[in-house]
Formats: structure tokens, sequence, C-alpha cells
């Protein structure tokens, strides 16, 4: 099945692509690379949860919230290149958990995006990774996630 395919199957339908909440661009484009800035959990404008991981959000919470995120990503990407069926391979997410002092569980909270990109590229989903556990994110963001992907040379920004 091919990553839109997937989608339909999962009953994903991505949103409106986020407006940037400063001065920058969703997505930039170097060779067959492109790199998404940081996607928060947001549905409608508003974020799914505010908090930390491990006092005011719980880790299932906080994984939802990395899958939000996600999503976001997608449209992002959808949006630029028409399809994500043009999606060679997910090179590398970068994950942020605004956590609790003792929490240590990032990786599992940025599983959530994880498990999401395996569900939809199969092994293109796979992917290095950080997860890093921080003090604040924007707008009291549980997580925030930085994506790259490798994309066909034939598609034009």
């Amino acid at each position: 099945m091919t990553p839109e395919e997937k989608l339909k199957t999962l009953g994903i339908d991505l949103p409106d692509i986020p407006k940037p909440l400063g001065t920058y661009v969703p997505l930039v484009r170097t060779g067959s690379l492109v790199y998404l800035s940081g996607m928060l959990p947001l549905k409608d404008g508003q974020l799914l949860k505010t908090g930390r991981v491990g006092e005011s959000v719980s880790p299932e919470d906080g994984a939802l919230c990395a899958r939000a995120a996600t999503i976001n990503a997608l449209a992002v990407l959808r949006f630029a290149l028409g399809s994500l069926d043009r999606v060679v391979k997910c090179v590398k997410i970068s994950g942020f958990v605004s956590s609790a002092t003792d929490f240590t569980q990032q990786p599992m909270v940025i599983n959530g995006a994880v498990d999401l990109l395996f569900d939809i590229f199969g092994e293109a989903g796979r992917h290095a990774r950080s997860a890093v556990g921080v003090n604040i994110l924007p707008l009291n963001s549980p997580v925030e996630v930085e994506f790259i992907f490798e994309i066909s040379e034939d598609v034009s920004l």
C-alpha cells in the first residue's frame, strides 16, 4: 500500500497546515532532503495538552501529542509535495519532551511519532532519532518534533 492509501486505511485526515508561530518557514529543501521545522500537537489552532510530561501530562498523553505533531508534519509535507507517495524515506526525527525533573521516559513519548511513521511508510518510516527532555517548550506544549525526509528527485518545491 502507498502512504496515501495507508492514511485512508488508518482513518487519518490530514488537517490544514498549521501557521508558523514565528518568523520561519515550515520546511526547507536541500537536494533530496526536506527539513521540517518543529511541529507542535496543535488541532484547530489549539494545543491538545499543555504542561510537562510526568507532571500534568501523562506519558500516554505525551505519546498522543507526539502523534498529533507528526500528523501536522505530514500535512505540511503533503502540501509541499502534493502527495506523501513522493517520500522516499524518513531520515531522522528529533523529539523534545517538556519533562518533569525526574521524568526519564522521553523515548516512550516520542514513540507516538515513531510508530505512526512506521504505520504509514513501513520500512521507509524507520529512521534515526533523538528523544530529549527539556524544561519548557513554546506555548507550554508537552512535545515538539522535527523531521528530515528524503523525497523523490523529480519533486519541485
